[in-house]
């Protein structure tokens, strides 16, 4: 928005008025509360987490409600008891959108896994618009080398892939394989490299190959071609093995890959069962983990590192107007590699 026109009442926003349906509107601009600031919204990434709030896949989801999680803007108002932040600042906001402060995992610092956590899009309005009111404390501070489009799918897409990679306890050098070079992957090889990782790709054929190298990777294992924990063992067994490709049927069989003391670590959400060998997690001390995105904090590391080190995502924009097409070629799998809605300003 140009600050020298006079700002409009009113906002585009994408909203899901029932599971599968959208409905671009207009809505009236409203003051943030207190704690609260006001975003003018300049991109918001599409991510497969939105197909929560569009098919209901979680209880308690009321509608209407704007998808998106992965927003980068500019404050154009703040609450009151608001610090620390100003009008025009640059911020982001991920999936984490405020705690509750008072909950178990709350009270022991693990405000990442609040039992009553606020999520972007989910369980309050989220980006799909050209403006948003987010709690103070779910703001990261944007570098200002990075562009909206870059921030967006790293402040989501980014953050998982390398928490994921730095709270694993690795070290330089350390072997470590990224399986699947999608939206999660093609950041996590990146990540990987960058942090002085022996970094190697997992996908099935040889078509990626090349943009795997582009990306960091020092070795490839085509898994139609080459059996990859047998290929990982022959090479002293990785450290870690980032599971990024949404097939759980895929992720057991690389547990044989692991070095002794290695771990499995899923990022890419399946409903698929994981099927592993017990004795290979015994006789090796392997282990299996989670990760899940992180705090506003987190995020700001994310997007500093990327800053430092160059990382971007790979993306496709298109206009708010468009979102059902955009969440459609998403979900369809053909978006190389995330997909960023851009506002009209």
């Amino acid at each position: 928005m140009n600050q020298h026109q006079p700002m409009k009442n009113s906002y585009k926003a994408v909203e899901v008025t029932s599971p599968g349906v959208f409905n671009l509107v207009e809505r009236t601009i409203t003051d943030p509360g207190a704690g609260q600031v006001r975003i003018r919204v300049d991109s918001c990434g599409v991510c497969h987490s939105d197909s929560v709030t569009v098919e209901n896949s979680l209880p308690g989801i009321i509608y209407p409600r704007v998808p998106g999680h992965e927003i980068a803007g500019r404050i154009e108002a703040v609450g009151q008891g608001v610090v620390n932040w100003e009008v025009g600042q640059r911020v982001g906001v991920g999936w984490f959108g405020g705690e509750c402060g008072h909950c178990e995992p709350c009270r022991r610092g693990d405000i990442v896994n609040c039992a009553n956590l606020i999520v972007s899009g989910v369980t309050t309005d989220g980006g799909y618009a050209e403006v948003v009111i987010a709690e103070a404390r779910a703001l990261a501070s944007i570098p200002q080398d990075l562009s909206a489009v870059d921030v967006a799918p790293l402040i989501c897409a980014g953050l998982t892939t390398f928490n994921a990679l730095r709270n694993s306890k690795l070290r330089a050098g350390d072997l470590v394989a990224i399986q699947g070079i999608g939206g999660l992957g093609h950041l996590a090889l990146q990540f990987a490299s960058r942090m002085g990782f022996h970094t190697l790709a997992i996908q099935r054929g040889k078509e990626k190959e090349k943009l795997a190298r582009q990306l960091g990777a020092h070795d490839y294992i085509d898994s139609t071609e080459q059996n990859p924990a047998e290929t990982l063992l022959k090479m002293g067994g990785a450290n870690a093995i980032l599971a990024t490709a949404a097939s759980g049927k895929s992720m057991g069989p690389l547990v044989g890959g692991l070095a002794p003391r290695g771990k499995l670590v899923v990022v890419g959400a399946s409903a698929e069962p994981i099927e592993i060998n017990a004795t290979q997690l015994i006789f090796g001390s392997r282990t299996i983990q989670g990760e899940q995105v992180g705090t506003p904090i987190d995020e700001e590391d994310t997007l500093k590192f990327s800053a430092l080190q160059g990382i971007r995502p790979m993306i496709e924009t298109m206009p708010l107007d468009k979102a059902p097409e955009a969440y459609a070629r998403m979900m369809s799998g053909k978006a190389r590699f995330r997909i960023v809605l851009t506002m009209s300003q």
